[in-house]
């Protein structure tokens, strides 16, 4: 990507990402008649902010490149200073040449790591956060798990934590499934899998499981499935064991209140960045996203695994047309296997659905700018940074490298965090270039604007301003450098907008596979 004007005097109304590109991208709104000196061109018609500019004859049926990289065809002949979109720009398949390994590059380990202020679990894993979790084995207990966790509410009940500062909160994480569902499918599995990654997740100082007592998803399965442990840290029963409703919210009340003076006896200090895992999410992109917040998280990344970290990048469907780029890093052809048997699972499974793996961009993505899957999908890499992919995840499995890696999950973004979640990320970074809400537990998240409009119109949900890089005034390694240092703040205990307005319990969304019965 070209260098940022030195400041936003000297900015030019659109962006070139590459020389070869055959489009470049509007910084605000453009006028028919708008000279464009840097192209050599004229604006036809009215070019939308973050919206593509044809700068040469394109004819129809000719691929059309940004970021250097094939968007899709053109479906008619477009001419210069044009307006690119989804009336003359269509999805395309073609054949993405790419050598497994081709752009692994060595990785430059800061001589001195940095560090946040964490807190040490007995197990030497660390936290960012430190709560007590009630999970529900079934929908059905949903409602009990939600009132023990009202009872600790600081915002309606200050009185029930006071004694304990450092308890972050106890929340309730609860799901639509656990019942009516194959008891040996991939559906159940999956489930099993994801509520044992929250179990036993660092942020948690101890979880309470409840379960309705005849599901499908029977506690005792899970535990068995996932190698848990009743015990101190780790507490279940059942509403019908209990004796209804009632009487297990009391319930669930009296076990918090035991596991509290334990779960505050902790201090921060600081630790290695190394135990930063961080889950990469990006949702309601635009035409900026691949060009401000995404290539900056990106950066930051890199700093992240200089530092000895791990960075997880997910959402399959929105790698889709850009998968080689990624297979390119792959550390091995092993590596490459699993990311290449998790797109054709993907395949077989659109299939199975009457689905394709295009369906996206959506609307709001269209709005913003963005006009087919593989320019989505382009600007979606851009976050993982550029160091060795060292491994592949199935969704919601342990992640135990370090390095960046790939978990498989889908595009919907509460679906895709709960699995980084479950796999052990800490934290969360969210780019967004439309405005998305979202905030996630027990791991911070925090929200990257794209873009100033954006970031001003919606500063109450936004953490950090990537507009930035789109005016000028910051490239996208400052804004990296930024973006890093604020990671470490989050990381060593300082609220997140979305944590301030108490986003996290009802993002739990656990992916659901499998037929309900």
């Amino acid at each position: 990507m070209a260098a940022a004007p030195d400041g936003p005097a000297q900015v030019n109304p659109v962006i070139r990402i590459h020389p070869a590109d055959d489009v470049v991208i509007a910084r605000q709104q453009l006028l028919g008649g708008t000279r464009l000196d840097s192209e050599g061109i004229t604006v036809s018609g009215l070019i939308p902010p973050g919206h593509k500019v044809a700068v040469r004859a394109i004819a129809a049926g000719e691929p059309v490149r940004r970021y250097n990289q094939i968007i899709g065809t053109a479906t008619q002949a477009i001419a210069p200073g044009q307006h690119v979109h989804t009336h003359n720009l269509a999805f395309s398949r073609f054949d993405r040449g790419h050598t497994v390994g081709g752009d692994v590059r060595p990785v430059a380990y800061a001589d001195t790591p940095a560090t946040f202020d964490g807190i040490k679990r007995p197990d030497g894993r660390v936290a960012t956060r430190n709560y007590i979790g009630v999970l529900t084995s079934v929908n059905c207990s949903a409602t009990v798990a939600r009132a023990i966790a009202d009872h600790f509410r600081r915002d309606i009940h200050p009185e029930a934590l006071a004694d304990f500062p450092q308890v972050d909160g106890i929340v309730a994480l609860t799901h639509g499934a656990g019942c009516a569902t194959d008891s040996e499918g991939e559906g159940l599995q999956v489930l099993r899998r994801t509520l044992a990654g929250y179990a036993r997740h660092a942020n948690f100082a101890a979880v309470i499981v409840v379960g309705l007592g005849c599901e499908t998803n029977q506690i005792q399965g899970l535990l068995a499935q996932e190698g848990l442990r009743e015990g101190a840290k780790l507490v279940t029963f059942s509403i019908q064991d209990t004796g209804g409703t009632a009487k297990s919210v009391a319930r669930g009340i009296e076990v918090v209140k035991g596991l509290l003076p334990e779960a505050n006896a902790v201090q921060r200090e600081p630790v290695p960045a190394s135990h930063l895992i961080v889950g990469l999410q990006c949702g309601g992109s635009d035409g900026y996203s691949g060009i401000s917040a995404n290539p900056a998280l990106g950066a930051a990344v890199d700093l992240v695994v200089r530092h000895g970290g791990t960075a997880v990048l997910s959402e399959t469907p929105e790698i889709y047309g850009g998968e080689h780029l990624l297979l390119q890093r792959a550390v091995s052809q092993a590596v490459a296997d699993k990311l290449e048997a998790r797109l054709q699972w993907w395949t077989d499974y659109c299939a199975r659905h009457h689905a394709e793996m295009d369906n996206n961009p959506s609307a709001g993505n269209k709005a913003g700018g963005l006009t087919t899957i593989l320019e989505k999908s382009l600007g979606a890499i851009a976050k993982g940074g550029t160091t060795p992919m060292v491994d592949v995840y199935e969704y919601a499995q342990p992640i135990t490298a370090k390095g960046f890696v790939y978990m498989d999950t889908p595009g919907y973004d509460p679906v895709s965090a709960t699995g980084q979640v479950a796999g052990g990320a800490n934290l969360i970074c969210f780019t967004t270039g439309r405005g998305s809400a979202y905030g996630c537990a027990p791991s911070p998240s925090l929200k990257l604007a794209t873009n100033n409009a954006l970031w001003t119109k919606q500063e109450e949900d936004m953490d950090i301003n990537c507009g930035t890089v789109i005016d000028g005034s910051e490239s996208v390694e400052q804004l990296g450098e930024r973006i890093f240092h604020e990671m470490l703040a989050a990381a060593s205990g300082r609220k997140t907008k979305s944590e301030l307005h108490g986003y996290g319990q009802n993002e739990f969304v656990p992916w659901a596979l499998g037929a309900v019965m």
